[in-house]
């Protein structure tokens, strides 16, 4: 029977990779990249390969191999596995990359900031102080050659070839016999007369002095060089003279040298240095410190290099939000960090963390997860998005606190897309009818026809032909004039998605309507839409053979590609609005100006009606809503396509002119002495815990619950001289117009269908009934006041007197 021998290298876990040897430092070692057979991860392996005749160059790589396999410290090079044989000897460490080799590609990246170098000098002197303090150990070559770099930039000292005791066991420090080595030895080593005092750190601490040196000012050529710093910067300069200086007594300890260095101005005294030491002892720091510390690390992470916050900040955030409690003050920088990884990392780290989150029931969480969504949304699938997301961000429409509604709402711009038919359809769509009926922000009932208008693209025909017509039209009655201009805004964006028919019969009416606003911004954005459906309607009159190019889109099924038409609104829909429902709800807001002037929203039910607010005695003229783009009326709007163009945006006009009105906290008291209170500048916040700290979100958002009477002397519509040859110097005729709220109650109802919608156009029927029943009546009472006064002047009719025979 035979027996083969096993080959120990072939049975190795860890093999070398068949690349060139990244380039190995002075002395016995050569340094190969590898992995791991069995995960494939990255190391580093260091071979010694067995001579003949040089035995004593073998003791030293084993007493090496000894040393790394015993000694563990964060900033010694971390040993992993090792193979020793007959003929070579393995030792297998993390992944690193020798300094030199580091520095060098750096440079020609643009070089390493004084930041990370002060970090690694400190690394490589941490680690000098636990081998001459804590173990007795001098390393006897610390140089360029014994410092590598990991992934994450830190720096470990390696190269422990020629290290030995210090209490004078096993003899001497062995002999190096490799000029480039030596030349790093102190002056006193070649004193032989033994009067030289010296600490057992002196040699170490003048190898460093000369490692300082070569950082900064690349190889050592000789040591007189030493004698001038070169480029090492002022702050480190007088602590670097004592590390070479001649007396070898007054070198400090490792400790010492530290402390020195990060004194207030030293070199290693900065942002950096601090985070890094904190992150080192963050398991055994408190709660209170944690959350201060995550707090303040976004605004530094932006000067701080890339793989450090790769490898180094981003496994402690995941770490701390895993098993630390941290909450939503970790999200910040974990999304900042995860800037820097590929798609591939970001599915692996980030995205887990986002989905478990997602289902916490911490509100500041929720509320920092929707504001930053834009940041992972492409790197979410849409199986994710509704099966694991989705669930559990519709919940925020529920929610009592208005900012996580009003977030909630935008975020579905970001998840329209990746939504499947039933929760777009239909789950959404519930609630945005519920939304933009019964919510009591103004703000947030214009955030969500906004939404509607971008994600229409998204929506199937039959959801379209059902839901937009009906949800734009309710919108242009709404008593918050933000809203109102939303709701033309959104027939405009998504004019390609209606039939001639109902441009003519049902979106025209609306918009005639809206032409008599008293809010002048909503007069000029519905004349605007009135002439491109207009210019849509005679193009289709001129030639008929046009209709079918037009209507394409109408039972078109929905298309990613079409939310283009749509675009502009983006930015003003997550930032404009935003800022405005801030100001709106943190002054404690009793009623505006335009919700005093339009038809009164009823109520949602459990909710009691807010007494009436007075108008003040100087009311804001309408006026200062209008934009320059509003006064250009020599605008071309002739083409129905330049909607794709408009200034979506203009709405932010409103948020500059709210946010100049009265404190409305004190409006009543002040409307009633005929006075303004001053206006309050605040400026716009979107951190919306602050908002809970000042109380606002109690108060809500409170409503008239009847018109004022228009003031004496007003004009309605109907009396003005459209024709006269009277002189139209009075100034707008409609800023002082009061639309009259009509009788019958809006309908209120939680889910968007064609029974729902079809309360609008009966609505609008029974007004104009009522209005036509109200004019008899008047007709009446004034023909029978006529017949009164007649027969009051001419006395009693004598009628059939007899005649007496």
């Amino acid at each position: 029977m035979w027996f083969f021998a096993r080959d120990p290298v072939r049975d190795f876990p860890f093999e070398l990779s068949p690349e060139v040897p990244e380039g190995s430092p002075p002395g016995p070692w050569v340094l190969h990249r590898g992995r791991k057979k069995a995960t494939g991860s990255l190391v580093s392996i260091f071979v010694y390969d067995v001579k003949p005749g040089a035995e004593e160059q073998t003791q030293v790589a084993k007493a090496a191999f000894k040393r790394l396999k015993t000694l563990r410290h964060p900033n010694i090079l971390a040993y992993i596995d090792g193979l020793e044989t007959e003929k070579c000897l393995h030792v297998v460490t993390e992944a690193v990359t020798p300094l030199g080799m580091y520095l060098k590609a750096r440079v020609d990246a643009g070089g390493l900031k004084e930041q990370e170098l002060s970090w690694g000098l400190h690394q490589i002197v941490k680690a000098l102080s636990f081998l001459v303090n804590d173990c007795n150990l001098i390393h006897n070559n610390v140089c360029m050659a014994a410092v590598f770099v990991d992934r994450a930039g830190e720096w470990k000292l390696g190269g422990l070839d020629y290290m030995y005791s210090a209490q004078g066991n096993g003899g001497g420090p062995p002999r190096k016999g490799i000029p480039e080595l030596e030349q790093y030895d102190p002056p006193e080593l070649t004193d032989n007369s033994g009067r030289a005092v010296r600490e057992k750190w002196s040699a170490d601490m003048w190898r460093l002095g000369c490692l300082i040196w070569e950082v900064f000012n690349g190889p050592l050529p000789r040591a007189a060089a030493l004698r001038n710093p070169g480029k090492i910067p002022k702050s480190l300069v007088p602590h670097y003279c004592e590390l070479v200086g001649a007396n070898p007594k007054v070198r400090p300890n490792p400790a010492r040298f530290l402390q020195n260095c990060q004194a207030p101005g030293g070199f290693m005294n900065n942002r950096f240095v601090e985070t890094n030491l904190f992150l080192e002892e963050i398991q055994i720091k408190e709660p209170a410190e944690k959350q201060k510390f995550f707090q303040e690390l976004s605004k530094s992470l932006d000067s701080f290099p890339e793989d450090f916050c790769r490898h180094k900040v981003l496994p402690q955030l995941l770490t701390a939000f895993e098993f630390g409690n941290a909450g939503a003050v970790v999200l910040t920088p974990l999304f900042k960090v995860g800037k820097f990884l590929s798609a591939e990392e970001y599915q692996q780290k980030i995205i887990p963390v986002v989905v478990k989150m997602f289902s916490s029931t911490d509100r500041a969480m929720r509320i920092r997860l929707l504001q930053q969504m834009e940041q992972f949304i492409q790197y979410l699938d849409e199986p994710t998005v509704n099966t694991q997301i989705f669930p559990h961000v519709v919940h925020g429409f529920l929610d009592t606190n208005p900012a996580i509604r009003e977030q909630t709402v935008k975020s579905m711009l970001l998840l329209a897309p990746k939504l499947n038919e039933a929760n777009l359809n239909v789950e959404l769509m519930k609630h945005f009818a519920r939304l933009q009926a019964k919510d009591e922000q103004g703000p947030i009932r214009c955030n969500t026809t906004v939404c509607l208008g971008k994600i229409g693209s998204y929506l199937s025909a039959s959801t379209r032909h059902r839901v937009l017509t009906s949800a734009f039209s309710r919108a242009t009655k709404d008593p918050f004039a933000p809203s109102r201009v939303a709701g033309v805004l959104g027939f405009a964006a998504t004019h390609n998605f209606y039939s001639m028919n109902d441009c003519a019969h049902k979106i025209l009416p609306v918009l005639c309507g809206l032409t008599v606003d008293p809010e002048k911004s909503v007069r000029d954005q519905a004349f605007k839409a009135i002439r491109s459906f207009l210019s849509k309607l005679e193009s289709v009159s001129e030639d008929p053979t046009q209709l079918a190019e037009v209507e394409k889109d109408v039972h078109a099924a929905s298309s990613p590609g079409m939310g283009g038409a749509a675009a502009s609104w983006a930015g003003w829909a997550v930032t404009g609005v935003s800022s405005l429902t801030s100001k709106l709800i943190r002054a404690h807001p009793m009623a505006t100006q335009a919700e005093t002037n339009v038809p009164q929203r009823p109520m949602p039910e459990g909710h009691p009606a807010p007494a009436p607010t007075p108008l003040s005695a100087t009311s804001t003229t309408s006026d200062r809503w209008e934009t320059q783009e509003d006064k250009d009326t020599t605008e071309d709007s002739s083409t129905a396509d330049r909607w794709d163009d408009e200034d979506w945006g203009s709405l932010e006009e409103a948020e500059s002119v709210l946010a100049q009105q009265d404190d409305w906290s004190t409006r009543g008291q002040a409307s009633t002495a005929g006075q303004v209170s001053p206006p309050e500048n605040k400026s716009p916040e979107s951190d919306w815990s602050s908002w809970e700290a000042e109380g606002s979100w109690d108060q809500g958002w409170q409503e008239p619950s009847s018109p004022e009477p228009p003031p004496e002397g007003t004009r309605l519509a109907s009396e003005y001289n459209w024709g006269g040859p009277e002189s139209n110097d009075k100034g707008d005729p409609f800023a002082a117009l009061s639309v009259r709220s009509s009788t019958q109650p809006r309908p209120e109802s939680d889910s968007w269908g064609e029974d729902n919608w079809e309360g609008l156009e009966t609505e609008s029927r029974q007004v104009k009934a009522e209005l036509a029943r109200k004019k008899r009546e008047d007709r009446r009472r004034e023909m029978e006041a006529k017949r009164a006064e007649k027969k009051a002047a001419k006395g009693p009719m004598k009628l059939g007197a007899r005649k007496l025979d």
